[in-house]
């Protein structure tokens, strides 16, 4: 018996496997703009890697409803924990800076004890990053490659739209690109930081999600709370990895 989660955030999408062991494969793939379409292509994935038929699959994230052959769904807050604390097997709070929202999430005990969730505007986002990136005429790597070498650039607004004309004015005005990408940067660190000044929180961080591979934002992000960050090679698959247990546990 194979057990499988799939979790389809806005940006990507991450499917896990386990056995009654261990985590035996983990994929990833672009969601793209169809999650139905995506669900299919995962299921012919699986079919094809032999992990299909003998599974219990359960689906989380942006488009879990958009997988017909889960046995289950589980929101995405509860699935983070659950794949955090197996990584680590440590309390934290679990900070998921995601493509469409960023998650705060408080652990104890292995479980949630209270989140935050910013899902009213893509500032503070991974989105938001790639939007501000596009607009430099760069990728998110060149961005933060970038940024490394700027004075921050003051951006000041709180909704995506008011901080695009922001950047805007500051490329008309002569701005420093690499200015201009620290200053995108620190937007996104201090929307992270004020999300957690609003918890009770004062233990270790731990950053999944796609932007946890970024060293630049792990530095900028520990730097902003006081605290190493920490993170993890397959913190990324956190999603998909806590709905897998889910599965196996169901």
């Amino acid at each position: 018996m194979f057990y499988i989660g799939i979790d389809i955030g806005s940006t990507a999408t991450k499917v896990s496997v386990l056995n009654e062991d261990n985590i035996i494969k983990n994929i990833a793939l672009p969601t793209g703009w169809n999650s139905k379409e995506t669900a299919k292509s995962v299921e012919e994935i699986l079919k094809k890697e032999g992990f299909f038929e003998e599974a219990m699959i359960v689906a989380t994230g942006y488009g879990r409803v958009s997988v017909p052959y889960a046995h289950k769904t589980v929101t995405e807050i509860s699935c983070h924990a659950r794949g955090v604390y197996h990584l680590t097997k440590k309390d934290f709070t679990v900070i998921d800076i995601g493509g469409q929202d960023t998650k705060v999430i408080e652990l104890k005990n292995g479980q949630v004890a209270s989140f935050l969730m910013n899902d009213k505007c893509a500032a503070g986002t991974g989105r938001f990053l790639e939007l501000m990136a596009n607009i430099l005429g760069l990728t998110l790597e060149e961005m933060t490659d970038l940024a490394r070498k700027g004075e921050s650039a003051q951006i000041s607004s709180m909704c995506t739209v008011f901080a695009e004309s922001e950047v805007i004015s500051l490329i008309g005005n002569g701005e420093k690109r690499e200015n201009i990408c620290s200053g995108v940067i620190d937007s996104v660190i201090n929307r992270v930081y004020s999300m957690v000044q609003k918890t009770s929180s004062s233990g270790d961080f731990f950053l999944t999600g796609g932007l946890c591979e970024n060293d630049y934002i792990v530095e900028r992000l520990s730097k902003k709370l006081g605290k190493n960050v920490k993170t993890d090679k397959l913190a990324r698959f956190a999603g998909s990895i806590g709905a897998a247990l889910f599965a196996k546990n169901k």
